[in-house]
This record gives C-alpha cells, sequence and structure tokens, in this order.
C-alpha cells in the first residue's frame, strides 16, 4: 500500500482494574473498521503494570494516544486531572472518556450520554417513575443525573459508604433536577414502591459474585437495569426477568456509551445497527465477554 493510500491509526485504550474481558478493544476497533480507519485499542491495568493510575494517565499523554476510556474504580479520580468544558460532566464529577490533543486533557461522560440513549432504546419514552439505586460511584453518579435527565419522579440512592450516596444526592439537586433525590439507609428501604431497579455496583461482575438487589426486593417494580455487563446476564437480571420486570442489561450501556465515546475520539458518526451486527457476529451479547 502507497504511503498516500494508507489508512491512518488511530491509538486509544482503556485503564481499569478488572478489564481482562472488557469487549470495549473490539468495539472500536469494529467501528473504526466500519469508518474506514484502523484503531489500535489497549488494556491498562495499573497492577499489572505495576504503576499507580497517575503514571499510567501520564504515559498515555506521552506515547501518542488520542484518547482513552476510564473504568473501575477511576472515574472520579481522573477528574482533576481534565479539562471538563461541558457543565453537566463537570456536576456528575466522573468522566470515562477523555481526549488528549494540545492543552489539558479534556474529560466527557459518555456514561451519562450512553444510558439515557440505552434507556429511550430499551423501554421507549416512558418515565423512569420511581427508582431505587444501588451504588454512588463513577457510574452511579452518570445514571442519576440521566435518571434526572429522564424525568424520573424519584431516586433513592443506597450506598455502603452513606456519605458518597449523599455528595451525589446533593450534586443531583444543586444541579436543579426535579427528581426527588434521597439517601435511603439499606437497600430494602430504597426498593419499597419502586418502579425501576438499578445496579451500579461492581456486584455482579466477573470477580464480584452476587447481587445487589436480591430477589424478594424486586417485587411490585417494572423494569431493572444493571450496569454490569461482563457477563450479560448477571444473577440481578436473571432475577427480575424470573419476576417478571423488563430488564435492560449493561451491554446496552456499554454500546450506547461506546458509540458516544468513540465520536469523541474520531469526530465520526458509526451505523449503530452495522456496528451491533459486527459485534453479535462474535457471540458478544450471549457469551461471558
Amino acid at each position: 500500500m502507497s504511503k498516500e493510500n494508507a489508512v491512518p491509526v488511530m491509538r486509544l485504550g482503556l485503564i481499569g482494574d478488572n478489564i481482562a474481558r472488557s469487549q470495549s478493544p473490539r468495539l472500536h476497533v469494529e467501528a473504526g473498521r466500519l469508518c474506514g480507519i484502523e484503531v489500535t485499542y489497549e488494556r491498562l491495568i495499573p497492577r499489572d503494570l505495576d504503576l499507580p493510575f497517575g503514571s499510567v494517565f501520564e504515559r498515555c499523554v506521552d506515547q501518542g494516544f488520542r484518547g482513552i476510556n476510564v473504568t473501575y474504580p477511576y472515574k472520579e479520580e481522573v477528574v482533576a486531572r481534565l479539562r471538563v468544558p461541558d457543565p453537566t460532566t463537570a456536576a456528575v464529577g466522573a468522566c470515562n472518556t477523555v481526549l488528549f490533543s494540545d492543552g489539558q486533557p479534556e474529560g466527557h461522560n459518555t456514561d451519562y450520554s450512553g444510558f439515557m440513549a440505552a434507556f429511550r432504546a430499551t423501554f421507549g419514552s416512558v418515565s423512569p417513575g420511581r427508582v431505587a439505586m444501588a451504588g454512588a460511584g463513577g457510574v452511579g453518579k452518570a445514571v442519576a443525573f440521566g435518571l434526572g435527565k429522564l424525568q424520573a419522579s424519584e431516586l433513592r440512592i443506597f450506598d455502603h459508604d452513606d456519605a458518597k450516596a449523599r455528595r451525589l444526592a446533593a450534586s443531583v439537586a444543586a444541579a436543579g433536577s426535579a427528581m426527588n433525590v434521597t439517601v435511603a439507609p439499606t437497600i430494602d428501604d430504597a426498593t419499597q414502591g419502586a418502579d425501576g431497579l438499578v445496579n451500579c455496583t461492581p456486584l455482579g461482575m466477573t470477580g464480584y459474585s452476587g447481587s445487589a438487589i436480591p430477589k424478594h426486593l424486586m417485587k411490585g417494580a417494572a423494569w431493572a437495569f444493571d450496569a454490569v455487563y461482563t457477563p450479560v446476564e448477571t444473577e440481578l437480571l436473571v432475577d427480575a426477568a424470573s419476576a417478571g420486570l423488563q430488564i435492560m442489561s449493561g451491554y446496552e450501556l456499554f454500546f450506547h456509551q461506546g458509540i458516544d465515546a468513540f465520536s469523541l475520539f474520531t469526530g465520526l458518526e458509526v451505523d449503530a445497527a452495522a456496528l451491533r451486527q459486527a459485534l453479535a457476529s462474535g457471540n458478544l451479547e450471549k457469551a461471558d465477554p
């Protein structure tokens, strides 16, 4: 291939602690192929590199990465290193997508935009209603703000770190959301009379067995969402489906946030249906990724 006809290469990566099975590399490589660009996408696990998060981040800055995704447990820690141009993302206080160029790295939160897109694609235009959410960390913050934008009437947050839950509730309220936000002392209290059940903890992820919301607390709810997507069929979602709830898997959040991140990295819009088909051909949605 001549130099003039060479396909440009874009270097991307993901920093996180439990990402050996992450399918983000496949999503971005396939999206690049569909858009006519070559993408490399590296898994960067600080403990495997024997480096703290900050050193891995700086290595990406120095080594010519176009951008990175950031996942558990670094979505909040990374914010101090970034310029965050969007006011809502700044209010969320967590970033999962970072762009490198001249000057300070730029932070975005495609968990926020991706959650809203996934919710509408799965459940339509209905209001989320009253929602119980376990977990007030990085993805919990994005989902909480997304639920407010989707016009949920109430959000009850439970986190074992009560102070973290209270900070999130205060942040959502300060952003001017009409949604009533409270902190629940237990997950049992949070789920009483809830229409929607949300898990934003690592429970259910490969390496973190269990469910944040026991099956006996699901009675009366209409829908459930689990942010975990490895595996796609978590214990929580299996229980919710058997209890008659409509479900949205973490794969849907993964897919939609990935599309938004790819657009930020490249300035290109990938055909979502074609990308979903390309990923499904590898049995991603049916396997333990």
